[in-house]
């Protein structure tokens, strides 16, 4: 029983950690883009190529084998490659692309800039190096060596004091 508890415990803090929440809402919103952007190419894209062809990009195709007919019926006969389609989901995907940047990523990275503009300025670490820190150890040690020794000063340095 423990181990289901565990389990299940373990289940729901998966659900609830941010990057979970953060792709469901991610998911829902670009599903709710999906269908604007699918009506903006189907209602100003297509007819726009449509100008110079069929305004319906499903109908862009050649016959791989032939002979390639579509009968009364709507029975098709022979292979073809259904390149307008490709073009509709490429531009499709080209336009979700355009919209999800524009209008919710570099808003947000400005926003973040500002943020960032606005934090204040964190001290940032000096780099030491070894030279410096052995120097500094060196000061230290000569520090200490001096105020054992009255009257001592730098030239005692290497040398033992008297006692």
């Amino acid at each position: 029983m423990s181990k289901d508890n565990g389990v299940l415990a373990g289940f729901k803090a998966f659900l609830m950690r941010g990057n979970v929440v953060e792709l469901a809402v991610a998911v829902v919103i670009g599903a709710a883009f999906t269908s604007i952007v699918n009506a903006v190419v189907k209602g100003v894209i297509n007819p726009i190529v449509g100008a110079f062809g069929t305004s319906n990009l499903d109908h862009y195709r050649s016959c791989l084998k032939g002979p390639c007919e579509v009968s009364a019926t709507g029975d098709v006969t022979g292979v073809y490659i259904l390149w307008g389609s490709v073009i509709s989901a490429a531009l499709t995907f080209l336009m979700t692309a355009a919209v999800v940047y524009f209008l919710m990523i570099l808003p947000m990275n400005k926003y973040k800039e500002r943020m960032a503009a606005k934090a204040p300025v964190e001290a940032t670490p000096v780099e030491v190096t070894e030279i410096q820190l052995l120097g500094e150890i060196r000061d230290l040690l000569l520090e200490q060596r001096n105020a054992g020794v009255p009257g001592g000063d730098d030239r005692t340095v290497g040398k033992l004091p008297r006692q």
